[in-house]
């Protein structure tokens, strides 16, 4: 009986390497919520991917709704995920800051410190996330990540970890804390994309550069609260950008630090007259005399730099030629996505 039990178990595990192999090769895995593909879910695509792999492959996504939470782990790497239409393939989540969880249903790692605070627990900003990327050298392509929970705190729709990582023609749709790039020292490039929010609604410590994107404002606020290291030269940069705001809207900061030394800079942009003329908020009153705040060459209504805040500053012609992506994004390695 027990050589019988083994022998099946040997070829259980024998079928199941069997099935994950068909995956491990740089070919197209294809995902449909209609059942045409070979997954229904973005999240068991990613399942089956080959760790740290030297190849390039696409997890193709089918228009639909996916309505999950996805992870992409620390372990994967030369993946693109590519949307068959930006506005009808939607990866989308509910959660918010402020729900209330119970501790029994948490993974372990984390259970034992929420069972400490009686049980319960709420979720916090940054566990709100819809898609979750660790991992490097990740592109997102023709795709919209949305968090579409009530306003009743903080909803991250994309939370980043990794390095290189490349956001081409998608989507960011949520209300406060929409897009958060969690980690020092790591680069993002977001390339026309459409980003939407409430409040601080692209926020996080990473150098990221967002090329030729539609920055949309949904009620009276700020646009970013960066909180970059003071020992990295650059946080956030706009280039060629349009802010535009819902018809409600009446006043907007740019930004405003969420800790010393953050990094935010808008040129070549077109800045909407609901951007008050002191253009930036200091959020604590002592972060004025950290804050790296810049503009270049800005037009519209908005972009008037008589009365701006004199803590911002306002780049010359030779300082603006130095802002490039090969420059910006020289902070651990000569990467340049554009080529």
């Amino acid at each position: 009986m027990r050589k019988l039990l083994t022998l099946i178990l040997t070829f259980l595990t024998i079928g199941s390497i069997q099935a994950a192999n068909n995956y491990d090769n740089p070919d197209t895995i294809v995902v449909a919520r209609d059942g045409t593909g070979q997954f229904r879910n973005v999240t068991e695509a990613i399942e089956v991917c080959r760790a740290f792999m030297e190849y390039h492959k696409v997890i193709y996504i089918k228009k639909g709704i996916y309505k999950e939470k996805v992870i992409i782990p620390q372990w994967l790497t030369n993946i693109e995920i590519c949307g068959e239409d930006r506005d009808q393939t939607i990866i989308t989540y509910d959660d918010h800051a402020n729900i209330v969880m119970d501790a029994r249903f948490w993974p372990a790692e984390i259970s034992e410190q929420l069972m400490a605070m009686g049980n319960r627990a709420i979720l916090g900003t940054f566990r709100s996330f819809t898609v979750r990327v660790d991992a490097n050298d990740i592109t997102f392509k023709n795709i919209t990540i949305e968090n579409n929970a009530a306003r009743l705190g903080q909803a991250v729709a994309v939370h980043t970890q990794g390095d290189r990582l490349v956001f081409v023609n998608c989507r960011f749709l949520g209300n406060q804390d929409t897009v958060y790039t969690g980690m020092p020292h790591t680069r993002i490039l977001f390339d026309h994309c459409y980003i939407e929010g409430t409040t601080d609604f692209i926020f996080g410590p990473s150098t990221a550069w967002f090329e030729d994107c539609d920055i949309y404002c949904k009620i009276n606020s700020y646009i970013t609260a960066a909180s970059t290291p003071q020992d990295v030269a650059y946080g956030y940069i706009f280039n060629n950008c349009r802010i535009t705001t819902a018809p409600e809207v009446t006043k907007m900061y740019l930004g405003r630090p969420w800790r010393d030394y953050g990094y935010t800079l808008f040129m070549n942009c077109e800045l909407p007259r609901q951007i008050l003329p002191e253009g930036w908020h200091h959020w604590q009153i002592e972060r004025e005399k950290t804050a790296r705040y810049l503009e270049y060459n800005n037009r519209g209504e908005g972009a008037s730099t008589e009365k701006r805040v004199s803590w911002s500053r306002q780049l010359t012609k030779k300082e603006a030629q130095q802002i490039t992506l090969e420059n910006v994004f020289r902070i651990n390695d000569t990467w340049n996505p554009k080529k």
